[in-house]
């Protein structure tokens, strides 16, 4: 699977293990600020990817975050 769409921007999932996991992405730029905000319940999935106004996201919750560099469990 290419991992990365045209533009270069990855893509990665973020796989909910309980309810109420907060996905929060954070602006580019000089101020970083919240910009989006998901609630995920168990066993639902987020498929998301950086993009030019995206330059970071906040996992709140026990979840799988899966990217192209490996995997990682929020309770480890």
């Amino acid at each position: 699977m290419n991992q990365s769409n045209t533009n270069g921007n990855e893509y990665f999932v973020i796989k909910a293990k309980d309810n109420g996991v907060h996905v929060i992405g954070l602006t580019r730029g000089q101020d970083t600020r919240f910009h989006h905000t998901e609630k995920l319940d168990k066993g639902e999935v987020m498929i998301a990817q950086f993009t030019e106004h995206t330059s970071a996201v906040k996992v709140r919750g026990k979840a799988l975050i899966i990217t192209k560099y490996g995997t990682v469990d929020t309770e480890e």
